[in-house]
């Protein structure tokens, strides 16, 4: 069964909101979400390449990773501010090709109904930084790559 991914981007501002339930326990999304071997194998669209470089999940760690295609790769880093295992990731998020326009992105992870239900709450430095983020495909990187972990939650 497919699980629909909802995203929501309220007009005015600088925020986007991201719901979406797997047919897997919480500590198995949990640990894709804080693996980067795992993290690897969904995060974005099926045609790009992920390639993590640094990927420490625990309070005060950084990450590191680039994404994208042979000819065209993109940095993007971060810092864990709250990891509380099966619960919650807090972390800041920021493009290498725009220096000093970070985010904040806080997750958390609940069981609903034997399912588990992520809801993802982003903030960006600016309404034009989220607008930026949303015109360069993110919805369908984020569709996408959660019907990759779907995939992954089966195997």
């Amino acid at each position: 069964m497919s699980n629909a991914t909802t995203i929501t981007a309220a007009d005015g501002v600088p925020f986007v909101d991201t719901v979406r339930d797997f047919d897997a326990p919480i500590s198995a999304v949990f640990k894709a979400h804080t693996d980067p071997d795992l993290l690897a194998k969904w995060l974005g669209p099926r045609e790009a390449r992920l390639n993590v470089t640094k990927y420490d999940a625990t309070t005060g760690g950084t990450w590191h990773y680039e994404s994208g295609h042979e000819d065209a790769m993109f940095g993007f880093h971060g810092v864990f501010h709250t990891v509380e295992t099966d619960a919650l990731i807090i972390m800041t998020f920021e493009f290498d090709g725009a220096p000093n326009q970070v985010g904040i992105s806080s997750t958390t992870f609940e069981e609903v109904d034997g399912r588990t239900r992520i809801v993802a709450h982003e903030v960006y430095p600016t309404v034009e930084a989220r607008d930026m983020a949303l015109a360069t495909g993110m919805n369908y990187g984020v569709v996408e790559g959660y019907e990759r972990l779907d995939e992954l939650l089966a195997t």
